[in-house]
């Protein structure tokens, strides 16, 4: 069998129409992926700018809204309702428990970090706001803001640092894997955590 002059065999399109098909496949992968990854540095950036205009709220034990003042847990649980819509535990301990764990190195703004602060771990909690920095309510007579971890009484004091599931593309897959509560299901406050 023969082919007309100037046509290709059959055999010989479809590798190249699978090669067609294939990188059309890619690229449009690769934009959606591009466009999760866009969305997920906008909602870092509406969390980080979320946390940085509540500098200044007084620290208040068991407090959580700006009106009433924060304590660390609930600092980083009205950013975490506010932005991503998550209800995360009321507790720091508890959302240390359940968020996953990342190597320091890895810390990206809107990451959470936590530290031993009364003899204890994960007993407060701060968001991650990039070059070394984290945004919390620290003690009573204080007020939220920002600080070094660099500085050697939070060097001394750190106890790790968590990703809240869904926070980007790649954990995306193992949100299940993580304790979040979804907005709706607020039923009320634990004791507070310092």
């Amino acid at each position: 069998m023969h082919a007309a002059p100037g046509s290709t065999p059959a055999e010989a399109q479809e590798p190249f129409q699978w090669t067609v098909n294939l990188r059309s496949q890619l690229a449009e992968l690769g934009h959606n992926v591009a466009g999760q990854a866009h969305d997920v540095a906008d909602r870092t950036s509406d969390l980080v700018t979320t946390a940085m205009g509540l500098l200044g709220v007084p620290y208040r034990r068991g407090g959580t809204s700006a009106e009433t003042g924060f304590d660390c847990s609930g600092f980083v649980r009205s950013i975490y309702e506010q932005t991503r819509g998550l209800l995360l535990p009321r507790q720091a301990s508890e959302q240390a428990a359940s968020t996953e764990k990342i190597d320091k190195k890895d810390l990206q703004p809107g990451d959470l970090v936590f530290f031993n602060t009364m003899r204890r771990a994960f007993s407060h909690v701060g968001i991650y706001v990039g070059d070394g920095k984290f945004i919390h309510a620290p003690r009573t007579g204080a007020k939220v803001r920002v600080e070094d971890m660099q500085e050697s009484y939070w060097q001394r004091r750190f106890n790790g640092a968590r990703r809240v599931a869904g926070a980007s593309p790649a954990e995306g897959a193992q949100a299940a894997q993580y304790a979040l509560q979804p907005l709706a299901a607020d039923t009320t406050a634990g004791p507070a955590a310092r």
